[in-house]
């Protein structure tokens, strides 16, 4: 009988990375957050085998109670530690030269106390930096235990309709012999922003209320000045497409030509791609976050949908906190890609290791 894949997970915020290693087919052992609001939303949505914790304060030892597996056994353990600390600059590659790498250096030890088969390490704050090198290096030394295989991924190669990149690291026991390979992407062709959206009805008006029917779908408060700036503004324009009398001052005296924050007061393209869902999406002031065709920046209904959120997963917490769980989310879609990844491998293992013990027990006989 084919064993249950497990996974535990650290850092989860409101369940995006969670929701797609279930959808790829493991059982949520215990996930911890630090962040209540984000614990509650994952509670109702995924499961409520999910507490709040500080990963420091947190053994191996406590987290496998919960999920019910020994030592060596746990197919996954998961999360997003932040670790904006390691810098190129620092020599010999150690995690612990830095204050800010405390919560990564606590994922590390948990993996340590816990040897799972797998582990996935996502949200490393140096895309594209050379820092990286450094960073994956010294995560080698850490944990000698396992192969790494970092890779960046863009979300829209997923099946959203988001140019989102994540830098994700997958550590594979060595003692496992197949081999863990990239997920290939699931679409042929990207996904549009009307796609995604084009189904949802308009928000309440009033920006007070909530849609009645589709929850978090409610209107940002927005001035009726910048709704004003915004309504000049075409779909994949900016801030420049502002009449000059209009603008903010900053913007007056600015270089058109060059610079200048272009997706500043910027309006996404109905048949393209947003680019990254920040915590901020819910304002066109701090990027491209503005509707293709209503003259309003995007809903945090809007933006999980572009996150690959199913439109009846619920968010809890003031505005603050729903902004700050979606845009921290991974894309559910792509968690469920090197998920269903992961599986295949421990899957093509374990039929492996059946078939040679039954070798082994046919020779003997």
């Amino acid at each position: 009988m084919q064993q249950k894949y497990k996974y535990i997970e650290s850092f989860c915020g409101a369940g995006g990375l969670g929701l797609g290693l279930h959808q790829a087919g493991f059982e949520i052992g215990t996930a911890f957050d630090l962040n209540e609001a984000a614990v509650l939303t994952y509670q109702k949505n995924l499961s409520e085998n999910c507490f709040i914790a500080d990963a420091s304060k947190l053994t191996g030892q406590e987290l496998m109670e919960k999920a019910e597996v020994n030592y060596g056994e746990l197919a996954l353990f998961a999360g997003g530690p932040p670790c904006q600390g390691f810098s190129k600059q620092k020599r010999g590659a150690h995690l612990g030269d830095d204050e800010r790498n405390k919560l990564v250096l606590e994922y590390v030890r948990l993996v340590k106390e816990i040897q799972p088969r797998f582990f996935l390490l996502e949200n490393v704050a140096m895309l594209g930096q050379k820092r990286g090198t450094y960073f994956i290096e010294a995560l080698k030394n850490e944990l000698q235990e396992y192969v790494l295989h970092p890779h960046f991924y863009n979300s829209a190669d997923y099946g959203l309709a988001q140019t989102r990149q994540r830098f994700i690291i997958v550590g594979k026991h060595k003692s496992i012999q197949t081999d863990f390979n990239i997920p290939s992407p699931t679409v042929s062709k990207w996904k549009t922003v009307g796609e995604i959206l084009g189904s949802l009805p308009e928000p309440p008006v009033d920006h007070r209320q909530e849609h009645p029917d589709i929850p978090n779908h409610q209107r940002s408060n927005v001035t009726e000045k910048n709704l004003e700036r915004f309504s000049y503004v075409p779909q994949g324009g900016g801030w420049r497409d502002i009449p000059y009398d209009l603008r903010l001052e900053c913007h007056k005296n600015a270089d058109t030509s060059k610079g200048g924050w272009p997706d500043v007061y910027g309006r996404l393209k109905w048949d393209g791609q947003a680019p990254t869902i920040t915590g901020g999406f819910d304002s066109f002031t701090r990027g491209r976050y503005g509707h293709p065709l209503q003259n309003r920046p995007l809903t945090p209904r809007e933006a999980a949908l572009l996150q690959g959120f199913p439109v009846n997963y619920k968010f809890f917490g003031n505005r603050h906190e729903v902004r700050h769980q979606i845009g921290n989310a991974v894309p559910p879609l792509l968690a469920k890609a090197i998920g269903e990844e992961i599986k295949n491998c421990l899957l093509i293992e374990e039929e492996s290791l059946n078939s040679s013990n039954l070798q082994v027990a046919i020779s003997t006989k």
